[in-house]
């Protein structure tokens, strides 16, 4: 018999995720996906130990989850991440054909949403505000802790 979970549970893997690349000075954004309910593949932001711009939560999780698969596309997948994807994330999720994306909190600055609503897949389900408090807040803190350092040097 298969368990069925809440979005809040796969919310709080993505969360795990984003603490994760708190720990490694990373902007905390985390992010898991899954196929048939189960985790196939999870990611967090590794931009700064990679040196690499495109190293974002969701670009890490959508080449694990190619790779599980087998193949380029996720179309019975679903990915959770802890704040809105940027537009080069919803594209590459636009390109995966992956079926549904919920995130946590929106990205005001530089979430997908303030180019298009339609750079995801047109057939890809979105949902929002899962959780959305602990993932606003997760990464305010970090930018705050990051301007209050710099101000003290």
């Amino acid at each position: 018999m298969m368990t069925i979970y809440s979005d809040e549970h796969f919310m709080k893997e993505a969360l795990k995720e984003a603490h994760k690349a708190l720990e490694k000075d990373e902007v905390p954004i985390g992010c898991v996906i899954l196929s048939q309910n189960r985790i196939i593949s999870r990611g967090h932001n590794l931009t700064q130990q990679l040196k690499d711009v495109t190293a974002h939560a969701e670009m890490q999780a959508i080449t694990a989850a190619a790779n599980t698969l087998g193949g380029k596309y996720l179309k019975d997948c679903k990915i959770f991440v802890t704040i809105e994807p940027c537009p080069m994330c919803a594209a590459a999720l636009a390109w995966s054909q992956i079926s549904e994306v919920v995130f946590g909190a929106k990205d005001e600055k530089k979430g997908y949403s303030t180019i298009s609503q339609n750079l995801l897949h047109p057939k890809t389900i979105v949902k929002s505000g899962v959780l959305e408090k602990e993932c606003s807040q997760l990464v305010s803190e970090f930018f705050k802790n990051k301007r209050a350092s710099k101000n003290h040097k």
